[in-house]
């Protein structure tokens, strides 16, 4: 929907004058990103609030109002969770700079947004980001060979649901499009899959007491230490492996 269309509505159901700024309870924002961000409930919102990555006013009863910023705020901050993994200390960085009126440096590739808050094109372009890929779509953006995707998926290195593939599987699939042209094929990078099993492993049991709360503020407490708890892990993965590649050289 865009931003016109969803203006239209807000300004029928409100009774508020177009073109005047728009306030909106909590359960008026959920149901804005509901349907990009299905996961979205009240009290992860006011997790980000509790982090600082939005802000919203309050009336003098206590209750919040959001503004069409805080809602395309949240919409940023979820978007890049979903689709590119990232922290919430990541994130805040990019806000950070955008409230200070700069350019936020290395921003995933195929994110771009104007010096200020989240602009109406980084809504867009984040709305509905997480794709529905074929094997034909796949193989295309990848460039891997109907041989080569056949293998992965023989080796457990790709999964498919109901037909398709997601954005994830497309990176899986490049790293092995590039690496099969080294002469590194699926049935070499088995290990690989059972490593991230065996490192998922240890991330799941180091933010059980979080993620066994069934309410959303515990759920994006673990989701976030998980993803902090996986890049630590990156971390020590490729600092060992750069270890041994330095050692070649003495």
């Amino acid at each position: 929907m865009n931003n016109g269309a969803r203006s239209h509505m807000v300004d029928a159901r409100s009774g508020a004058r177009a073109g005047t700024p728009q306030i909106f309870n909590i359960g008026e924002v959920l149901a804005q990103l509901n349907a990009d961000f299905p996961a979205i409930t009240a009290s992860k919102i006011r997790f980000y609030e509790e982090k600082g990555l939005i802000t919203p006013q309050r009336t003098p009863a206590g209750y919040r109002q959001f503004s069409d910023a805080d809602v395309e705020r949240l919409r940023f901050v979820l978007g890049l969770q979903r689709d590119h993994y990232l922290p919430l200390k990541v994130i805040r960085d990019y806000l950070d700079a955008i409230d200070r009126g700069e350019t936020p440096q290395n921003l995933p590739p195929g994110v771009s947004i104007a010096p200020r808050m989240v602009s109406d094109a980084l809504a867009l372009e984040l709305k509905g980001r997480s794709r529905r890929l074929t094997g034909e779509q796949l193989r295309a953006e990848s460039g891997a060979s109907a041989g080569l995707l056949e293998s992965m998926l023989s080796y457990g290195l790709l999964e498919e649901h109901d037909g398709f593939f997601d954005d994830n599987a497309l990176r899986v699939a490049k790293a092995c499009t590039a690496l099969d042209a080294h002469g590194l094929q699926p049935r070499h990078l088995r290990p690989f899959q059972s490593a991230a099993e065996r490192e998922f492993g240890l991330v799941e049991r180091a933010v059980a007491p979080l993620s066994s709360r069934r309410d959303g503020a515990s759920q994006a407490r673990a989701a976030e230490a998980a993803r902090e708890i996986a890049e630590l892990c990156l971390g020590l993965h490729s600092a060992l492996v750069h270890g041994h590649i330095a050692r070649m050289d003495r």
